[in-house]
């Protein structure tokens, strides 16, 4: 059977990959629930540092479990061949998220407390490479932008204690500064480095197709 063709098989599983892919949706969820267990969720009126995640991991599970469920009732696509790359790079960028947001200890050494400012880019940006089409100054605008939005949502609006940059950051405003107002300033400058890239950057050709079905880009 060709890769990514319609399953036709006789078993109770009529959609593989939707089936594999809401297992793995759930799995997740469960893993989720289960490292922030130790997370005070809060209340709806005082948020704390587990409710996001939860919510969010909940979410996730929810989606998962429909997904699965659909691959039992509607018939949908068979399994591609399994590639290492995309789950090899995901898990690289969740590990140096986790090393890089805030001091880790490694036996008598201790990795750099970078901030969102820091662990935000480098996550998108190394994760973004999971696909072959990746380009490195693509990637860098979408960690800029989304790590901006991040600090302005966590840090400004829901106020959860995430360390948003390093204290080398911070002594660079002046002292009469706020931390909301050094916090706007880096999201801001954030933003406009990534608005820079996309502007000054080659933009992709659109490939053009005719009426026989032929990509005139590719050529």
């Amino acid at each position: 059977m060709p890769a990514g063709s319609d399953h036709h098989g006789g078993g109770p599983i009529r959609g593989p990959r939707s089936l594999v892919g809401g297992l793995l949706l759930v799995g997740l969820a469960a893993l989720a629930l289960i490292l922030t267990a130790d997370l005070n969720p809060g209340t709806l009126r005082s948020m704390g540092p587990g409710m996001v995640p939860r919510a969010l991991a909940i979410g996730l599970g929810l989606c998962g479990l429909l997904l699965a469920g659909s691959g039992l009732v509607r018939r949908g696509q068979a399994l591609d061949r399994v590639s290492l790359r995309g789950p090899v790079v995901i898990l690289l960028a969740v590990a140096a998220f986790a090393l890089t947001i805030r001091p880790f200890p490694l036996g008598g050494l201790a990795t750099p407390g970078l901030g969102l400012i820091g662990a935000g880019p480098l996550t998108v940006v190394i994760g973004g490479f999971a696909s072959p089409e990746a380009r490195l100054r693509e990637n860098l605008a979408l960690g800029l932008g989304l790590t901006a939005f991040a600090m302005l949502l966590f840090g400004d609006l829901l106020n959860l204690p995430i360390p948003m940059f390093p204290e080398a950051w911070a002594d660079l405003f002046p002292a009469g500064w706020s931390q909301d107002g050094r916090l706007r300033v880096t999201a801001g400058l954030l933003a406009g480095v990534a608005a820079a890239l996309v502007l000054a950057g080659p933009r992709r050709a659109a490939a053009r197709v005719d009426v026989a079905g032929r990509s005139e880009g590719a050529r």
